[in-house]
């Protein structure tokens, strides 16, 4: 029998599984659409277009390692089946991390404007440049997951010696090193985030500069350039902070099994992270002429007022 608390996460969690499949699948059509009709594909919406695909596939692993939370949790630290579902949501989730940051990287050297010779030659790269951190992101998240192996291998060990009781000194020393590793296992994920924050906040520095400028020049005026800036600058914003939220559900996963309510932890991690997965993805279509034209042509409502939905489809 499901408890109130279950019974919330579990309507939770397949609300956001759903939102963050539609969201996610309608920026992988649009860009998979636009590249087979096009034969080519910008290297941004490739990378748009990675994130979505690797979005979903750790929603579906988000969601089942929920279900085993509901219904099997005494199970959830033990088995194949939970090494299986570790080994894909670390290699999932730290390769989507680092396309962020490769996005956060190519938005920055493509818009902000500085006179450092290093950011001036940076940006004459940037191809080249994203091109190479996109590789090294992947042989990074595959040392990422292969460090998982060392850490099975000391839980199989205190889990095989519970029984033993001549060896509890041994299981306790094992026990450490295995919170260790594991702990020391999350530094993965700060190399992805301090670029995404260096990016976004070169970023940030510049749309403000630029759009004082153009204020000062306007005499306390409002053009549209001068909007878009400011827009672009609330985005950037909001992203951060929703980044920020994310990393923080990944800590408490992390360190839930050190904390009294192991379970709520969990399940509070859990519901954050899916809700970042929608969240950042509403954010990229908001960020992309593309994705939000279409997807505005495709709400029956816009700024509340029915669309005529002949004259929208006409003028796009």
């Amino acid at each position: 029998m499901l408890g109130f608390a279950e019974g919330v996460f579990l309507v939770l969690v397949l609300t956001e599984f759903i939102l963050g499949n539609l969201v996610n699948g309608f920026v992988g059509l649009v860009n998979g659409n636009h590249w087979f009709k096009n034969k080519k594909v910008s290297l941004s919406d490739f990378i748009i277009a990675s994130l979505a695909l690797f979005r979903v596939i750790l929603l579906w692993i988000i969601f089942i390692d929920s279900l085993i939370i509901v219904f099997s949790y005494h199970t959830h630290d033990s088995g194949i089946m939970m090494q299986l579902i570790d080994v894909c949501w670390i290699f999932t989730n730290h390769f989507s991390i680092w396309l962020i940051s490769c996005l956060s990287v190519f938005y920055c050297l493509k818009i902000a404007s500085f006179s450092h010779p290093t950011f001036l030659w940076l940006k004459w790269r940037v191809s080249r440049v994203v091109v190479g951190m996109m590789w090294a992101a992947l042989l990074l998240s595959f040392a990422c997951t292969m460090s998982l192996m060392n850490e099975f291998k000391i839980y199989s060990v205190v889990r095989g010696s519970r029984d033993t009781p001549n060896m509890t000194e041994y299981i306790r020393l094992k026990k450490n090193e295995y919170d260790l590793v594991h702990v020391l296992g999350n530094l993965w994920n700060l190399p992805p985030l301090v670029v995404s924050l260096a990016a976004s906040f070169l970023l940030l520095l510049s749309l403000r500069k630029h759009t004082q400028q153009m204020q000062q020049y306007s005499i306390g005026s409002r053009d549209q350039r001068t909007e878009a800036h400011e827009r672009a600058i609330r985005i950037i914003f909001s992203y951060l902070l929703l980044l920020l939220l994310y990393f923080l559900s990944i800590l408490i996963l992390a360190f839930s099994r050190f904390l009294p309510a192991t379970k709520v932890a969990r399940i509070v991690g859990v519901v954050i992270t899916m809700s970042y997965l929608v969240g950042d993805s509403f954010i990229l279509i908001l960020c992309n002429n593309k994705l939000k034209q279409i997807f505005m042509a495709m709400l029956p409502f816009e700024c509340g007022h029915l669309k005529p939905k002949s004259k929208e489809v006409s003028a796009s």
